[in-house]
This record gives C-alpha cells, sequence and structure tokens, in this order.
C-alpha cells in the first residue's frame, strides 16, 4: 500500500480548499447576478409603469381639457345667438313697416297716375279719391331707423395669455424621480401585527403627512393603514405566517398631490396575535378575542371579574399594550397587567405572580401598591409593559429577605407621557406570561395588541 507524501496531502487539501473556495465564490457571483436582474426588473418595470402612468394621465388631461373648451366655446356661441336675435327682432319689425309703406307708397303713385291720366268725367272723382288716400298714408310720417352707435356690435374680448399660463402651468406639471422621496425602514413582527417603520431619503424634500398601505402579498388591491406626521405605525389584525406587502408615500409642504410610491417591503410575522380566553362570564369578546367588554351578566359581588389571555403569548423583550376604548364605573380592583398564571377564583390582578396597573394609576408588584403613581386610566389611554430578563439565578433582596425568588425580570409600564421601572421577582423562570384585566362594573372595554 502507496502512501502519499507530506507534499501530496497538504496539495491535495489546498486543491480541495480551493475547489470549496471557488464553489462559494460561484454561489456568491449567482446570488449577485440573481440580485443584479432583479435590478433590471425594478428598473425596466418601474419605468414600464410610469410610461403608461403618464400616457393613461396626459391623455385623461387632454380629452378633459378639451371637453372644458367645447363647453366654453358653446356657451360663448350661445351668448352670441342670443344677442344677435334680441337685437335683429326689431330691426325686422322696423324692416316690415318701412316695406309696406314703400308698397302702399307705390300703389298711391299708380292710382295717382290713373287719375291724371283719365277722362275728364272722371278725374274729379279720382282726384279727390286720391287726395283722401294720400292724406290717410301720412306722407310726411317716416319711421325711425336706429344709428349704427345704438345697434348692437358683437365682438368676442379673448385673453391671449391663457395659453401663455396654460404653457407654464402645463411645463411644471408632473415630474419623474429615479427614487421615491420616503421608504420603508424596518418591519418589526409583534404578535398578530406588524410595526412599519419609515423614514426621508431625499434631503430636499419636505414632507407635511405619510401615507402607508399594506396588502396581502396575493390580494390585487392595497388599503389604507395610517395617514399622519408619524414615521411609525403598528398594523394589527395579521395572519400569523402570511406574506404582507407595505408601502409608503408623502405629501409635500404645501402641495396637494402626493409622492411615488417607496418600492414595497415584504413582512410577516410568526407571532401568534394576542387574544383573549373566551367563555369567561361577565366578559364579551370581538370576533378576532383581541377586544374584550366587560358586561353586566356577572352577577353579585366578590365573583371572579379577571379575564386572563387565552394562553400565555407574551415574551420578554416585547411591548404589551392595552388600549380602553370604553370606561365604566371605576373600582379599587380594577386592573390590566401581566401575571405568571391564569389563577383562577380571584378578583384582581392585584396579586402575587402578577404586576398591574389600577385604573386610578396605581401600580401593583405581586399585589404591593408602590409609591410611584401613573396617570389615570380612561378612554383613549395606552398602557404599556415592556419587560426585559435581568437574571435566572437565586436572588434576594437585602432589604427583605422574604422577597427571594429564582427569576428577575425589569419591568417598564407606561402610561401618557410617563413610566415606571422596576425589578419583578418570581418563584420560578417562565418562557412566556399570561396577560389580564379585572373590571367591576360594566362598560369598559380594552384593546390588547
Amino acid at each position: 500500500m502507496k502512501y502519499m507524501s507530506v507534499e501530496t496531502e497538504s496539495l491535495l487539501q489546498e486543491v480541495k480548499e480551493n475547489i470549496e473556495a471557488a464553489q462559494n465564490y460561484r454561489s456568491e457571483l449567482q446570488q449577485r447576478l440573481q440580485g443584479l436582474s432583479q435590478a433590471r426588473k425594478q428598473v425596466r418595470g418601474s419605468s414600464s409603469h410610469t410610461r403608461e402612468a403618464l400616457h393613461r394621465h396626459f391623455q385623461e388631461l387632454q380629452t378633459s381639457l378639451s371637453r372644458v373648451l367645447g363647453e366654453r366655446l358653446n356657451s360663448l356661441l350661445q351668448e352670441v345667438d342670443a344677442i344677435e336675435r334680441e337685437s335683429v327682432s326689431p330691426l325686422d319689425d322696423c324692416q316690415k313697416l318701412i316695406e309696406h309703406g314703400i308698397s302702399a307708397a307705390d300703389e298711391l303713385l299708380r292710382e295717382g297716375e290713373a287719375a291724371i291720366r283719365c277722362g275728364i268725367s272722371d278725374r274729379e272723382e279720382k282726384l279727390c279719391h286720391f287726395a283722401k288716400k294720400a292724406l290717410h298714408i301720412q306722407l310726411d310720417s317716416l319711421p325711425e331707423v336706429p344709428a349704427l352707435v345704438d345697434v348692437p356690435c358683437v365682438s368676442a374680448q379673448l385673453d391671449n395669455s391663457l395659453l401663455r399660463v396654460m404653457q407654464e402651468h402645463v411645463g411644471r406639471h408632473g415630474n419623474v424621480s429615479s427614487h421615491p422621496p420616503v421608504q420603508v425602514e424596518e418591519l418589526v413582527e409583534r404578535p398578530g401585527s406588524i410595526l412599519v417603520r419609515w423614514c426621508k431619503v431625499d434631503e430636499d424634500f419636505t414632507p407635511q403627512e405619510y401615507r402607508l398601505q399594506y396588502r396581502r402579498n396575493n390580494a390585487a388591491q392595497y388599503e389604507d393603514a395610517y395617514v399622519g406626521k408619524d414615521c411609525e405605525f403598528l398594523v394589527l389584525h395579521l395572519d400569523p405566517q402570511t406574506d404582507y406587502l407595505f408601502r409608503v408615500c408623502a405629501r409635500g409642504e404645501g402641495r396637494t398631490e402626493w409622492s411615488p410610491w417607496s418600492i414595497p417591503q415584504t413582512g410577516y410575522t410568526t407571532l401568534t396575535p394576542h387574544e383573549w380566553c373566551p367563555g369567561v362570564d361577565g366578559y364579551i369578546l370581538s370576533s378576532r378575542k383581541n377586544i374584550a367588554m366587560r358586561s353586566d351578566s356577572s352577577q353579585g359581588y366578590g365573583r371572579s371579574c379577571v379575564l386572563y389571555s387565552s394562553s400565555p403569548t407574551y415574551f420578554c423583550g416585547q411591548t404589551l399594550t392595552f388600549r380602553i376604548s370604553a370606561a365604566g364605573q371605576m373600582h379599587r380592583h380594577d386592573s390590566v397587567g401581566v401575571c405568571a398564571d391564569n389563577q383562577a377564583g380571584v378578583e384582581s390582578l392585584q396579586r402575587d405572580q402578577a404586576v398591574c396597573i389600577s385604573t386610578n394609576g396605581a401600580v401593583f408588584v405581586n399585589g404591593k401598591e408602590m409609591t410611584n403613581q401613573l396617570p389615570a386610566v380612561t378612554v383613549g389611554s395606552a398602557v404599556t409593559f415592556d419587560m426585559e430578563m435581568v437574571s435566572l439565578f437565586s436572588v434576594s433582596s437585602n432589604n427583605n429577605p422574604t422577597d427571594g425568588g429564582t427569576f428577575k425580570l425589569r419591568v417598564t409600564i407606561g402610561s401618557g407621557n410617563r413610566e415606571v421601572v422596576f425589578d419583578w421577582l418570581l418563584d420560578q423562570a417562565v418562557d412566556s406570561l399570561f396577560f389580564g384585566c379585572s373590571f367591576e362594573h360594566p362598560g369598559w372595554k380594552v384593546l390588547v395588541f
């Protein structure tokens, strides 16, 4: 059996490494070639779409302008017709009167000439008849013909500067840009939702407000999600494991038209949406189970008024938000918050293994009220919970040995423009947490996301 020399083995190893490097290099080049193809497709596709949009827009403008000009021309021609009709009518009447006088004068002339030529026996009678008739016609009375200065002389006053003004406006109408002034910057998955952030990329563009749209990857039409001045928005009610396309545009300061749309970005969420637990007496849920309303079906004081999430869907590092859309009568047990378990038979979240905020703004940690207080919860209030892991090891407080535990979380609760930060000690480590609410009286309505 022959063995390869050290030099041969080294050379073979080098060849294998070069082959692997060449394969990786080729793979990277192929990926870049694919990216280049997508870039070319975007340029050609967007250019084709822009051409179609320009042709369509200017054809519509041309048709509309032609219609408007035609309507204005017809209106002016109708004015000319009306003036002509009203002005010619009295002239026609005067002409008929003059023509009637000429006819009467012609007849009188014929009778006078006949009376002169007739015989002596009939002459006197015919001359008397002629004289009477001439007196009746009133040969010294002539109808008045209006002077030319008193007769309408129709003309049109046309402002030749209109064409110049139109040329100036048309010359400035529309623009073609190679890059939209705003772009989607980040898509952050949230439970049953996606937080969309965008930013301005054109330094010369001053945005007045933004417009965000989204659609399913296989849908035909986009729908509006947000219009306003903020640069981020949480799009709710999204199905997990489903691709959605997001795009944003902006309206420039002092402008009425929207800018071109940003390049659509695809995003999806793998996180299960937050849902309230159905079938709990005293609460009515929305179809998506993310809105709970306290009803008056629960009878008697002291009955359990706590509603938990259907499962522990809150994880550290996320932001949990409760938005109050309706309010009822306040009670000291009313609370919204997060808990390690869904313990049944309790009146409130103000208990062990839970952190919460009451409707009057008091913060409770494991059933104990903190000295720090937040603003009272009212209609439109949004209460947020943010948590991060501080320690997985056994911890205890030197000031209070009974606070020993095995899991410490740093909790931030925000309400209004204020927030409180504290450490929450739990008896055991947990991977996920429940959320809940408790309201004593009906009328409260809370959305969770």
